[in-house]
């Protein structure tokens, strides 16, 4: 792969894998209309470890925060109900754990999906639905319970589905669950990280190796992060102005097209 080629993939999975337009939905768009394929999985072990980055760097502050209170935690336990950040990782470990249920339960019928573009546009509909309802939730509280965890980790699972958007549909449905769109996006972007991580390890386990990419991979990860990065500050943008929503002015034509055509 040339690494023009390699650029131009790298900002699409930056983009697509954080705007609530769904990355693997447009992977299969691109599968059947134009005839492009998914490269080696070490290749995209390299996109995700972009996308990844991305999101780390750019909650770096709550990752390093979240990462000391879970060394604390292992010495005393009680604070993973005594401190905000305890919670929060007691909340990510439930939408984790939900969401890998529902990933193994749907992996059969992820796989019909990508196959079949009229079901990835019913995918699309259910997002843009949800990022519609966005628009009129009201968030109370900054906080993630556990039952709005287990909330945000089924939209998570079902998100494994081409069409629905990961991030559309976690960060929808924190907010139609009460919390507040910085929360939300907060929430919704460090319960991703375990979900990322995973994949990358399950597709690194049957790759080549990440040492026989050549340069224009690399470019490809780079390119991802620097993408995935911009997307992730525009999305806090309009998330804080409540604008999610529009997204679904993208997504329902093409999902009505996708199903009629």
């Amino acid at each position: 792969m040339d690494a023009l080629t390699a650029a131009a993939l790298g900002a699409l999975q930056g983009l697509t894998e954080f705007l609530p337009v769904s990355s693997s939905g447009h992977v299969a768009i691109g599968a059947h209309y134009l005839d492009i394929r998914e490269g080696s999985l070490a290749f995209v072990v390299a996109l995700h470890l972009g996308t990844l980055l991305a999101t780390i760097l750019l909650l770096r502050e709550d990752v390093l925060s979240l990462l000391k209170e879970a060394v604390a935690g292992m010495r005393d336990p009680s604070r993973f109900r005594a401190t905000p950040e305890g919670r929060t990782l007691v909340g990510i470990g439930v939408a984790t754990i939900v969401t890998a249920i529902l990933g193994l339960v749907l992996k059969t019928a992820a796989e019909t999906f990508a196959e079949d573009v009229g079901l990835v546009g019913y995918g699309f509909l259910v997002s843009a639905a949800l990022l519609l309802a966005s628009g009129v939730a009201k968030g109370e509280t900054d906080e993630v319970s556990f039952l709005q965890a287990v909330g945000i980790g089924v939209a998570q699972g079902i998100a494994v589905l081409p069409g629905v958007s990961r991030s559309g549909a976690t960060i929808a449905v924190a907010l139609l669950l009460g919390i507040r769109g910085n929360a939300a996006f907060r929430f919704s972007f460090l319960a991703s990280l375990p979900a990322i991580v995973g994949a990358a390890v399950y597709e690194a386990a049957d790759s080549e190796g990440l040492g026989s990419l050549g340069s224009s991979a690399w470019v490809g990860g780079a390119v991802a992060l620097v993408t995935g990065y911009v997307a992730l500050v525009i999305l806090r943008q309009i998330i804080l102005v409540g604008r999610m929503w529009t997204f679904a002015i993208y997504l329902i034509p093409l999902g009505v097209f996708l199903i009629t055509r």
